[in-house]
């Protein structure tokens, strides 16, 4: 095994030429069960990229192209058959859990809460990455000042604040997942790995947690890898967007450069109509209409 080093995270004032990527592939293969299972499918095939430090990432791609997959060997949740990863130039399985926690969250796109801790002591569990051993040894280890004023923070941030009291199994799917976004928050990572993160809100949450992906980059210089079936979000929030089917990536790139006709159409196999945003000018993506079952209403 492997002996753990230390990380250390770039600078807040660092230049943005000076700060390694948030994450490096190379050779990345990866599928489930053990490592002599010649039978079993390829999830990840040969996958070489990087991702950009302060910069939101979108991975679109239909079902079971290997989208979510990407993003648990990014948390260190599964483990590479082959290739590498690293983690602002470390080696990912070279580091401890801990560490990896203290630099990256994920949200899944569904988490098990079945538990009937309150949203308060939900969004706190962020904090046990940061946690004070003096402190765990006497109780769950986020009694400080500065563990709670950081949970309050990120509460208010996803608008959970007004729920802090209530357990979260009598939540809703969209209250819910504000609270795992918020506990991912608390944990005040450099980077945030968001899984479907719009699946289960409604449309003005859905309006305001773009602008928190927009505010997070903006002021926080957070890294932003997002996993999402919605192109027009990944197309308007994204810097870069990743196109991924039969678990390689076959198209990388800007929004312009990859959300075209033909790039949909050869991974989706569907044609999509293709203009420009009124606002952002950024490509928009629209399903093509029915133009017969009109005529015949």
């Amino acid at each position: 095994m492997n002996a753990s080093v230390e990380m250390n995270l770039p600078a807040e004032n660092e230049s943005q030429g000076s700060v390694p990527h948030a994450f490096d592939v190379r050779g990345l293969h990866f599928r489930y069960g053990k490592q002599d299972q010649a039978a079993s499918p390829w999830i990840i095939r040969n996958v070489n990229f990087h991702v950009e430090s302060g910069q939101i990432l979108g991975i679109v791609g239909p079902n079971g192209s290997g989208k979510t997959s990407l993003l648990k060997l990014f948390a260190r949740i599964a483990r590479p058959s082959k290739g590498s990863i690293e983690l602002f130039g470390h080696s990912l399985w070279d580091l401890t859990p801990d560490k990896v926690a203290r630099s990256v969250a994920f949200v899944p796109q569904e988490s098990d809460l079945s538990f009937p801790f309150t949203v308060a002591e939900t969004v706190l569990m962020g904090r046990f990455p940061h946690r004070h051993h003096s402190y765990w040894d006497m109780g769950f280890g986020w009694d400080r000042r500065d563990d709670r004023a950081i949970a309050q923070q990120a509460m208010e941030t996803m608008d959970v604040w007004g729920l802090a009291g209530r357990a979260v199994t009598e939540l809703s799917g969209g209250e819910r997942q504000r609270v795992i976004i918020a506990r991912a928050l608390a944990q005040d990572t450099k980077i945030l790995l968001l899984d479907e993160p719009t699946a289960f809100l409604d449309l003005q949450h859905q309006v305001e947690m773009c602008a928190l992906l927009r505010r997070l980059k903006r002021d926080s210089s957070m890294t932003i890898v997002l996993v999402s079936h919605d192109l027009n979000i990944a197309s308007q929030s994204c810097d870069r967007v990743a196109v991924m089917k039969d678990g390689a990536i076959q198209a990388l790139g800007s929004p312009e450069h990859v959300m075209r006709a033909d790039v949909l159409r050869q991974v989706y196999s569907c044609d999509v109509l293709i203009d420009r945003h009124p606002e952002s000018g950024l490509p928009r993506i629209t399903l093509p209409g029915d133009r017969s079952a009109q005529s015949s209403s």
